[in-house]
């Protein structure tokens, strides 16, 4: 009991603050602590300047040296052994004749048995990098002896068949050399440098013609081949590769250029030959070097080689005609390497050369395709001027038909069916090889008529069927990329028709009515509705144009006819959802070209875009296309002005306020019903319907009453949209005041503006620049200055 009653006791005498006072005390304490906290920051800021003279000063930072010590040794000698070797060169050139043929000979025999003996005690010594600079010098000696010894004692030999015989010598004794010493690298670099003229100067020396230097060419690629592959010290390697790469390129162009130049059976064997010889070095190291990219490269390197060997001979007897479906032949013919057990790069590098080949096939015909698809646009400033004689002359009314280019259509069924097959055979690139040979028929098939000079009309239905063809693969394919290519390639050949039938009326007539209903038909597929829909719509606006056009209509008249395809546009979206989008966009467009038709008829383009805003407002009736009204609206309003504007109105209003005042009234019951609803929804066309006509009539009134009432009311509006807060009648009055204003004011800123001097303008304009500057100087220093208040704040 006593327990219960202190409780209750305790209970009632806590004092606790209300929670108002309670906050204030709290938003004391933190003020009194922060600034406690900037008292202590300022006194430790000054107490860190007083004792910084205090610290010692950091240690110098020791200069790191910019090179080593090896790499300067090497400059060293490398440098030193290249001084020798030029005053050597001098002493042999010029300084020979003071001395006799006893001494010349002793001197320079001794120099270079000194220099090619000095590396056997250095290398003891370990001094292994100044053995390898003498060495230099005595192989650079060795020249000069070689050459010494023919000037001395053979001067009746040739030059260049002497050169090839000391190439080879020099080369076998510093190889010698350089397995005698063992542990020195330069000798072995030297030695094949050295092996690289034997042949070739032995072929030139004996005048042996472009064909045996250039095998010269690739037997030195071959031997330097072999090195490289063979050898497992890395200096010898690297200079073997360096070699075969250098000689076998110049080979390899030079057998290029000989197979290009043969011009009978005999010249193009030989330099098939030596491009098989090439090929065959390329595939050996193909099959030898371990790396699987090198190995790769060489196996494509040799496959092009290959073809280029095979495809050589019957270009030089055969019609130029089928020079590239030679080439083609023999770069599908690579294709059976790949069934053959080789290794994997090798089998990989050739079927890439295949590719490359069959790539550059389909090139050299492109251009060809090009032609018969865009050539026919030259009609377009030809319209209905006569149909040609056969269609490869009515798609080269602008540009020339490539020459010797009549297998371009069989060289892209080949490579179509290479891709059929291809597709087959794996799953990776499935897709991909069924589009690109659709792609490949497609351009065969479009080439066809014009390489065989089909007559237009047969080219024309030629063309035809290749459409129908093409959106049947597309409503049937089994794969989603091929039936999206197939409807691309329709539609890339229905537009080409369409050039093509420029040439003649009936043509024109007929191409657009069959297109229209093909598409139309093929709306009927699920897959293909929401295209072919719009493909066939297009198709009736050009038709109604064509129809317009063939009866003598003006254009204005014919926009009339062409608003029915806006109109089937609205219906279809509204009755096909799924076709909405596409649909609505190919009646929009039809519409604007409706509109452009009727421009130069004004009475016409007033009723042209009344039936526009009727098919927009129609659209706007479906609830996910409420969006509409807002162009309805508009239409409507340039309707009406357009409507005025051709019965020379003088008192627009009197047309223009019955409208406005209804207007307005709806807008005020949907405002009042929803308040969320926008003022330029609901005040917007009406206030548009009477300002705006009402504002070009008063600019070009010349009299006072009409501009002061237009511009009260837009005062008043202005007023109104400021009071209750209302964006329409804000900026259409404020827009409309501000306007008539300026016309009012005009005669008399005209002449105020001729007599300010030229520099007042310029004046005000960096006046405002510096203002403008000024301006964001402060706010950045305000920002920074935020910026540091909440850096302090921890």
């Amino acid at each position: 009991m006593l327990r219960g009653m202190t409780r209750a006791t305790l209970h009632g005498m806590t004092h606790l603050p209300p929670p108002a006072e309670e906050l204030r005390i709290l938003d004391a304490e933190l003020w009194r602590l922060d600034a406690r906290r900037a008292q202590l920051l300022a006194r430790r800021a000054q107490l860190i300047g007083l004792l910084q003279p205090a610290f010692p000063p950091a240690p110098p930072v020791p200069r790191r040296p910019e090179t080593t010590a090896p790499r300067v040794q090497n400059v060293l000698l490398v440098l030193g052994g290249v001084l020798l070797t030029v005053a050597a060169i001098a002493f042999t050139l010029v300084g020979w004749g003071h001395l006799g043929i006893a001494g010349r000979s002793v001197v320079l025999a001794t120099v270079t048995v000194a220099a090619l003996g000095a590396p056997v005690p250095l290398l003891k010594r370990g001094l292994r990098s100044t053995a390898e600079a003498l060495a230099g010098l005595g192989l650079a000696l060795t020249v000069l002896d070689a050459y010494a010894l023919h000037e001395v004692a053979l001067t009746a030999a040739d030059g260049t068949g002497y050169a090839a015989v000391a190439a080879a010598v020099l080369a076998g004794v510093w190889w010698g050399y350089g397995r005698g010493l063992g542990s020195l690298r330069v000798p072995f670099p030297a030695a094949l440098a050295a092996a690289q003229f034997p042949l070739l100067l032995w072929a030139v020396a004996a005048d042996a013609g472009p064909y045996a230097v250039t095998a010269a060419l690739l037997l030195t690629a071959a031997f330097d081949t072999v090195v490289a592959l063979r050898t497992s010290v890395r200096s010898p390697r690297i200079a073997a590769a360096v070699g075969a790469y250098g000689t076998g390129g110049w080979g390899v162009a030079a057998a290029c250029a000989l197979s290009w130049e043969a011009v009978g059976p005999s010249t193009a064997a030989r330099a098939a030959a030596l491009l098989a010889l090439a090929a065959a070095i390329a595939l050996y190291a193909a099959w030898r070097v371990p790396q699987q990219g090198l190995a790769t490269g060489a196996a494509v390197t040799g496959g092009l080689l290959l073809v280029a060997a095979l495809g050589g001979v019957p270009r030089a007897s055969l019609p130029a005609v089928w020079t590239v479906p030679g080439y083609l032949a023999c770069g599908i013919g690579l294709l059976s390497a790949v069934r053959v057990p080789l290794p994997a790069p090798v089998r990989r590098g050739v079927a890439w050369a295949s590719a490359s080949v069959q790539t550059l096939a389909v090139v050299w015909a492109l251009p060809l395709v090009v032609v018969a698809l865009l050539g026919p646009a030259g009609w377009a400033g030809r319209v209905w001027s006569g149909a040609p004689s056969d269609l490869r002359a009515a798609v080269t009314v602008r540009v020339p038909w490539p020459a010797d280019a009549a297998a371009a259509p069989l060289v892209l069924a080949v490579v179509a069916a290479v891709l059929v097959g291809a597709a087959r055979a794996t799953t990776a690139w499935r897709d991909q090889a069924a589009a690109g040979a659709a792609v490949l028929v497609w351009a065969s098939a479009l080439l066809l008529p014009a390489a065989w000079q089909l007559p237009y009309a047969a080219g024309l239905s030629v063309q035809g069927l290749m459409t129908v063809a093409a959106l049947a693969v597309a409503a049937y394919a089994r794969r989603t990329s091929t039936s999206l290519t197939a409807v691309l390639l329709s539609l890339l050949t229905a537009a080409g028709l369409v050039l093509l039938s420029l040439a003649s009326q009936d043509a024109t007539l007929a191409v657009l009515a069959a297109l229209t209903g093909i598409f139309a038909v093929a709306a009927a597929h699920r897959r293909l509705t929401a295209v072919c829909a719009s493909a066939s719509l297009a198709g009736a606006a050009g038709l109604a144009c064509a129809v317009g056009a063939a009866a003598g209509w003006p254009p204005a008249h014919t926009a009339l006819l062409v608003l029915i395809v806006p109109a089937a546009a609205a219906l279809l979206a509204a009755r096909v959802p799924r076709t909405a989008v596409p649909v609505e966009a190919t009646g929009a467009v039809a519409g604007l070209l409706a509109i452009g038709s009727a421009v130069t008829d004004a009475p016409v383009l007033a009723l042209v875009l009344a039936l526009c805003g009727v098919i927009a407002a129609g659209t706007a009736v479906r609830a996910d296309r409420r969006q509409a009204g807002y162009a309805a609206a508009v239409l409507f309003v340039l309707a009406t002005w357009v409507r005025l504007g051709s019965w020379d109105v003088g008192t627009p209003e009197a047309y223009t306020l019955p409208v406005t005042v209804p207007a307005l009234v709806v807008g005020f019951v949907r405002r009042h019903r929803d308040p969320e609803a926008s003022s330029w929804t609901a005040y917007g066309p009406g206030l548009s319907v009477t300002l705006v006509p009402s504002l070009l009539a008063a600019w070009a009134d010349a009299d006072w009453p009409r501009p002061l009432l237009l511009g009260t009311a837009a005062l008043v509006l202005t007023l109104l949209g400021a009071r209750h807060r209302l964006q329409a009648p804000l900026v259409l009055g404020g827009s409309v005041l501000v306007l008539d204003a300026l016309h009012e004011l005009a005669p008399y800123l005209v002449p105020l503006a001729g007599a300010l001097p030229r520099w007042l303008p310029p004046a005000l304009a960096g006046l405002l620049l510096i203002v403008l500057g000024a301006t964001y100087e402060q706010r950045i220093r305000d920002a920074r200055r935020v910026r540091e208040v909440l850096g302090r704040m921890r």
